[in-house]
């Protein structure tokens, strides 16, 4: 009797409906593919194929595929959520600290975060891996590998002149002098204004982070020439006993310098305690570029007043571009690129091995990881404020789900239909 065919039919539609089923669990799942149950008919021959049955003996479920078809890109508020348009997965670690726990996995899925040690995590706490950014190459160098942004120079404080991440070293300042100031005939004193011209402040920083206020004074001293003085935190910069002159300005007819300005300043500590009290100064040769200034006859104004420190900060910010470089921003208004995403794909994505929370693991049957740099070569551009959705459509499951429930119930007919032959063969007399 044919029992065998019915209950294969019902195992394998039983396996074929819990495919469609967790199909349509995750039809809101970001990052999810779907898959299906594919079907072999079973024969029993013996062997070298002798001996064979025309007639089937049933059917079994040889494999549940995964389809990697591209889901829908949805929009997101969310800076951290990513998604990949075209192919490639994100590489993902679990570790302790930067020690590796396990083996890399693989994911579609881009709902990230950065968690307290500054790393971006997915939902399960899996790092996203990067390769670092070389600063002086511009560019991603070495392995895909963990990156905390609470470690980027970024972070941490810069004291003025050390010429980090800067497009110069030290103070800049483009100015206009008034070439109709008369010059004062009073002997400098920075607490009287009648001694000097003008005036304008800005903030230097110490190496770590401190704040200090920088004063400077211009002193016209006679036709085309003039005299600039510097205090900080309201001590001249050579000390409470120093004059506090920085350098001296000489202007030709057209109101140009007629020299290039670049002073330095050797500044004393003016706190107590000094910073270091081993040091001979605070800022020993810290680099004043006045080159672009001028003399003309209209008013007084400060065009640059700029300086290359600065304090310790926060991270702020992340944001992703379609390459997969890694801009991290920080409260002390410091931006800095950090490193580059980099994808992987796969010969044989159907050999991937689900894990589960929308992860993929590297088999023999995938074949190893091709890693590359989004966009490039075959691998889909990165979008940021995005998600992939699931690739399920729900319309064509719930049909699946009809038609597999009827091929069930088909099955468990034939099983009764067998049981009433035999029933009627029984009872023959």
């Amino acid at each position: 009797m044919s029992f065998q065919q019915g209950l294969s039919g019902l195992n394998s539609t039983s396996k074929n409906l819990s495919v469609i089923g967790n199909n349509i669990a995750n039809a809101n799942t970001f990052g999810f593919k779907g898959s299906r149950a594919e079907f072999a008919a079973v024969y029993a021959t013996s062997l070298n194929a002798a001996g064979g049955n025309a007639a089937g003996i049933g059917v079994n479920v040889t494999a549940v595929a995964q389809q990697f078809t591209q889901g829908n890109i949805a929009t997101t508020e969310n800076a951290m959520d990513l998604a990949i348009n075209g192919r490639g997965f994100f590489q993902l670690q679990r570790t302790n600290g930067d020690t590796p726990i396990g083996q890399v996995m693989y994911s579609r899925s881009g709902q990230f975060k950065v968690d307290r040690d500054g790393y971006v995590v997915d939902t399960a706490g899996l790092k996203l891996l990067a390769r670092k950014w070389d600063a002086v190459t511009n560019r991603a160098t070495g392995e895909a590998t963990t990156i905390s942004l609470k470690g980027d120079t970024g972070g941490k404080p810069a004291a003025t002149g050390a010429g980090v991440g800067a497009a110069y070293n030290g103070i800049r300042i483009t100015m206009n002098l008034d070439a109709r100031q008369d010059a004062p005939t009073d002997a400098m004193d920075f607490t009287l204004p009648d001694t000097y011209n003008y005036s304008t402040s800005q903030t230097l920083y110490d190496s770590q982070g401190a704040p200090l206020t920088m004063t400077y004074y211009y002193r016209k001293t006679g036709a085309n020439a003039w005299d600039v003085f510097g205090t900080i935190n309201d001590v001249p910069i050579d000390g409470a006993g120093g004059t506090g002159l920085i350098t001296s300005l000489t202007f030709d007819v057209d109101g140009a310098l007629s020299a290039s300005t670049n002073a330095t300043m050797d500044i004393v500590d003016p706190r107590t305690p000094p910073l270091d009290a081993a040091a001979a100064f605070l800022f020993d040769d810290l680099p004043l570029d006045m080159a672009k200034s001028t003399q003309y006859a209209s008013s007084f104004g400060v065009n640059e007043l700029t300086q290359d420190g600065y304090a310790a900060g926060e991270l702020t910010g992340i944001q992703f571009d379609d390459s997969g470089v890694i801009k991290a921003t920080y409260s002390n208004g410091r931006a800095n690129i950090v490193g580059q995403l980099q994808l992987a794909d796969f010969t044989n994505l159907q050999g991937l091995a689900p894990t589960g929370g929308n992860l993929w693991a590297e088999t023999f049957s995938s074949g190893a990881a091709i890693r590359g740099e989004p966009g490039s070569s075959s691998l889909g551009a990165l979008q940021s404020g995005a998600l992939e959705e699931s690739n399920v459509d729900l319309t064509a499951e719930l049909v699946n789900m009809i038609t597999a429930q009827r091929a069930y119930q088909a099955n468990a007919q034939t099983i009764k239909t067998e049981d009433q032959v035999l029933q009627t063969l029984v009872n023959l007399r």
